[in-house]
């Protein structure tokens, strides 16, 4: 087996032990709300009536109330968090908001090369609303419509990528962009890049809570009232009212429908309970960089950047120019369990401070300000799935698989489309018709899961070379992924 350029030209010990010294075990993007952005709505207590009963206070959630009431002004909207609106994923994620509604370009492929073009174009079409919601809703998320550079750092990347530019170009894409070794250290000086490709308009950059936080105003401002710290016990459904009530310890929403956007977290459903997996992803944060700091990377496109190995890096520029850095491990707990304690990792930022300085060694005196970690719903084809139940009364989707930032708009849209019953584009993919496979009880689902990080990690080490087990899982449509 080879050594990764991370192994190769890893930095003192010194110079990552100096980076993570001040670090907070915190959450920047919730810290970094303005005054009196979170907080302060009331438990659920006795019983409402409604049209619509939301469960779950993150995007996915946030956008189906707000865009219920924008297709319905009237209508009764009450949405049901466990704890904070934008606590969890869609508080302390990337900020990568992508096109792709299918994980990726190839992912859709191997899944729905007939759809693709339609999937295609509904993915721009849905970060162009996203983008344009700004102006429209009058909410301030920090967009920037940047595009996302994918840096070949092995030998054997180049190749991926002068074929990535290939396709983009048979399909009379010109907003891809191939970029040679001096061209991509031009854009980003990092020594560690031999190339790169630049999709300029399929991802723009925005501040995680902000977003989250910005909906949730603009849902209370079109009438839809917002309950937090009330975690939902129950989803019940009698057969003679053609209703669906969700069952707090202090009180209950009766509705007409329901839409569960518990994603993460253990399904209301029995029958989503094996659909997703929770896989816990982590991050660092640093300081904001210096003029002179900034000038000796470059980056002045600010592009989101998102390397290719399939233990991969992301990282960004925030508004007052920090770096997040995060990704690399994937992990996974026995049992499905969702625990904070999960969260707290030292080996793993460790490894991370190690590779941001692989990445940037002229930044070496930076130091890092906060770190945190979250659970992202890993479902077997890399990306959310849909679906009804209870006659009608309720739509779900989950298992976003770490692009939910852009997608849960769609899966918004979409799940709305369900509930009303309309036939349309959105609603006639085969993406939202067929549930893809589950994944297994435990302990295969363990036994599983690492035997896949194993393969994925020596796949980076060899070339990209994928073993039997990986391509077992490719010709069965399954998969593992953060």
């Amino acid at each position: 087996m080879g050594t990764t350029v991370f192994e190769r030209r890893r930095p003192p010990a010194s110079v990552v032990e100096h980076a993570l010294k001040p670090t907070r075990h915190a959450v920047f993007w919730l810290e970094d709300l303005p005054e009196g952005a979170t907080g302060g709505r009331p438990k659920l207590a006795g019983t409402r009536v409604a049209d619509l009963v939301v469960v779950g206070g993150g995007y996915t959630g946030l956008w189906s109330a707000v865009l219920a009431k924008r297709r319905n002004p009237n209508a009764r909207v009450v949405l049901i968090e466990a704890k904070s609106i934008g606590w969890a994923a869609s508080g302390r994620n990337g900020g990568f908001c992508e096109a792709s509604l299918t994980h990726g370009h190839e992912n859709g492929m191997s899944r729905w090369p007939d759809e693709m073009p339609t999937l295609t174009r509904l993915g721009l079409e849905n970060l162009d609303a996203i983008e344009a919601s700004e102006a429209e809703l009058g909410i301030d998320f920090h967009f920037e419509r940047t595009g996302q550079l994918a840096p070949a750092i092995e030998e054997h990347q180049v190749e991926w990528l002068r074929e990535m530019h290939a396709d983009a170009v048979a399909e009379g894409d010109d907003s891809v962009v191939f970029l040679d070794e001096r061209e991509v250290q031009a854009s980003v000086a990092s020594p560690t890049y031999l190339a790169g490709v630049w999709e300029k308009r399929t991802n723009g950059m925005l501040h995680p809570a902000r977003l989250a936080s910005e909906l949730a105003r603009v849902a209370e401002e079109l009438g839809v009232e917002v309950f937090e710290h009330s975690p939902v016990q129950r989803l019940e459904t009698p057969g003679s009212t053609g209703a669906v009530s969700v069952i707090t310890e202090g009180g209950r929403v009766d509705a007409t429908h329901a839409v569960l956007a518990t994603n993460v977290f253990p399904s209301l459903l029995k029958r989503n309970r094996l659909m997703t997996v929770p896989v816990y992803d982590y991050v660092l944060m640093t300081e904001p960089l210096s003029p002179q700091q900034l000038a000796d990377i470059g980056w002045n496109d600010r592009q989101g950047i998102g390397d290719m190995a399939n233990q991969f890096h992301y990282y960004r520029l925030s508004k007052d120019n920090r770096i997040l850095f995060g990704g690399y491990d994937a992990i996974y707990h026995y049992g499905r369990r969702v625990r904070s304690s999960y969260e707290r990792r030292p080996e793993t930022w460790q490894t991370l401070a190690s590779h941001f300085f692989t990445t940037f060694p002229q930044l070496e005196g930076l130091q890092f300000s906060h770190q945190w970690a979250g659970a992202i719903d890993t479902s077997t084809q890399f990306t959310a799935f849909f679906g009804t139940a209870r006659d009608h009364r309720v739509a779900y989707a989950a298992g976003f698989t770490g692009l939910g930032v852009g997608s849960t708009r769609f899966a918004a849209e979409t799940m709305l489309d369900l509930l009303e019953r309309r036939e349309n584009e959105r609603t006639q993919l085969a993406m939202v018709r067929k549930r893809p496979l589950p994944f297994p009880p435990e302990p295969a689902a363990s036994i599983g899961i690492n035997a896949t990080r194993w393969s994925l990690d020596r796949a980076d080490h060899d070339g990209g070379r994928r073993n039997l087990l990986l391509k077992t899982l490719d010709a069965l449509g399954l998969g593992f992924d953060s």
